[in-house]
């Protein structure tokens, strides 16, 4: 049953390292038999060396294309309730809640644009990429069994098209990042708007820490890249309570209530 989920990310931030391993490992091995300059050789085995441990972290640490853990038990701890997941891409963050939480719905809220097709390789119109991402939203939720528990809404994060006070909670996974700083607040707001009093609101972003700057570098420095103080700072000015914050490899996470 399992097998047939795909988030759909790109190829490149699970295998990219093994290109170029294909590349510099024939060069070392080359150099090793043709005794080039040691300094030489040194410099291809770190750049080996280096490619081998990004590829084992993307891969087996970070596994981009695998299931979502979730970061804190005291989401929903409850154990049931309506949840929203804005941003909600090829359903990651969807199935960490639905599998984690046993008893709650979930609406899955994308707005299945351009940057949808970037992240997940749909190409097309509009109407095209609305109509592939529902598909593999839907295709995701069945192959893991959840279809029944799951909707999906096509829509806008920063303006929804829900009644106000609709949900009991709130996740967002690396979605609202990269929005730039209007955007962010529009967000934070519209997702306080949506929650019932006493509301939780789960925010995993991306981290700048050791996990991406080595196995990734620069590719994942888009403009969402902020530090924790400012991401409270955003969730207190929507006036959410931040209740738990923390990292975990490439993550930082932040716990919010609704008053």
């Amino acid at each position: 049953m399992h097998s047939h989920i795909d988030f759909a990310y790109p190829w490149y931030l699970t295998y990219g390292h093994l290109t170029i391993v294909a590349v510099v490992l024939p060069l070392l091995v080359m150099g090793w038999v043709r005794k080039w300059p040691k300094l030489l050789l040194g410099i291809i085995g770190a750049v080996t060396l280096w490619a081998v441990a990004g590829f084992l972290m993307a891969r087996f640490g970070l596994n981009v294309n695998g299931r979502a853990v979730m970061p804190t038990e005291k989401f929903l701890a409850s154990g049931s309730g309506t949840v929203l997941d804005m941003g909600a891409g090829s359903g990651r963050s969807s199935l960490m809640v639905l599998e984690a939480r046993p008893k709650t719905t979930l609406v899955a809220l994308d707005n299945f644009s351009t940057e949808y097709s970037r992240h997940f390789g749909t190409d097309g119109n509009v109407e095209e990429v609305l109509d592939a991402g529902q598909k593999r939203l839907l295709s995701n939720f069945k192959a893991a069994g959840v279809e029944r528990r799951a909707s999906i809404q096509p829509g806008d994060m920063r303006k929804m098209p829900f009644e106000a006070a609709t949900f009991d909670a709130i996740v967002s996974a690396y979605a609202i990042d990269h929005l730039n700083r209007d955007g962010i607040k529009s967000s934070m707001n519209e997702a306080s708007r949506v929650l019932k009093p006493r509301g939780e609101f789960l925010l995993m972003v991306i981290a700048k820490d050791f996990w991406v700057r080595f196995a990734w570098g620069p590719i994942f420095l888009h403009s969402g890249m902020r530090g924790p103080d400012r991401w409270t700072s955003f969730l207190r000015d929507a006036g959410f309570e931040v209740v738990e914050q923390g990292t975990r490899p490439a993550t930082m996470y932040f716990l919010a209530r609704k008053p």
